[in-house]
């Protein structure tokens, strides 16, 4: 497989439906998933990423702020085919893939939050999943200071055990890029979940979840520390 053909049959549902409150004082009336980050958009960024894996089409789950969101994709500058769906009220991360449910038509869905970038390879991840046999896969990154995420428990057999409680030092945290089955999303879509980590992910038996662990650079551009710091990780400069 290719890299551009790696997600060439697989939907992408990205995540940017959240109110950005943390860095709100940073951005004002600007949607987080449009920050600026060294000239650009952050969802520029985003979209060139998936571009190099072959992605055609990705479904964006948009709430807040969504007509800005709607405003800059009128203006060009991308070759993916983008469909915009604005959930009429705050639904959470299960709710808004549930909201968006129809629209996913692939047979693997790839679901990623609008506010994380991850200089991973997309290629292996489905591959590992592929091969794996799970029904839902989760990317995980090493990080120096795991203090503002979950870790996440892996057993030797590359499924995750469980979901620990945020700590301090190096860990192993959730990247926020996932891989699910159509039969997945169908459970997911019949339920009433409304945290995807809190009320799905986190409630799988243990062994459910395969896990696929990179090294390469991750940002989280939720707080005003992390965004000032998004250039560098992005262009490949820090992590």
């Amino acid at each position: 497989m290719q890299p551009k053909e790696a997600l060439s049959n697989i939907d992408v549902a990205v995540l940017a439906g959240g109110l950005g409150t943390r860095i709100r004082g940073v951005l004002g009336d600007t949607p987080k998933v449009l920050a600026p980050i060294a000239g650009r958009a952050f969802l520029g960024h985003l979209l060139d990423y998936l571009a190099q894996f072959g992605t055609q089409r990705v479904v964006l789950c948009l709430g807040h702020l969504a007509d800005r969101v709607t405003a800059w994709l009128a203006q060009g500058g991308h070759s993916l085919d983008v469909v915009c769906e604005i959930e009429p009220r705050p639904l959470g991360t299960a709710g808004a893939i549930r909201f968006v449910r129809d629209e996913l038509t692939t047979d693997l869905v790839m679901v990623m939050n609008g506010d994380t970038f991850l200089d991973a390879d997309l290629r292996a991840f489905v591959a590992s999943h592929r091969l794996s046999g799970a029904e839902a896969s989760v990317l995980c990154v090493e990080v120096d200071d795991a203090s503002r995420y979950g870790r996440v428990d892996i057993g030797a057999d590359g499924r995750v055990i469980r979901f620990a409680e945020k700590a301090p030092g190096r860990g192993t945290v959730n990247a926020g890029v996932y891989l699910f089955s159509a039969a997945f999303l169908d459970r997911l879509a019949a339920s009433d979940a409304v945290s995807l980590e809190r009320d799905v992910l986190e409630t799988l038996p243990p062994g459910t979840l395969h896990a696929v662990v990179v090294h390469g650079r991750f940002i989280d551009i939720g707080t005003p520390d992390s965004l000032a710091r998004a250039p560098d990780v992005i262009a490949g400069e820090g992590k």
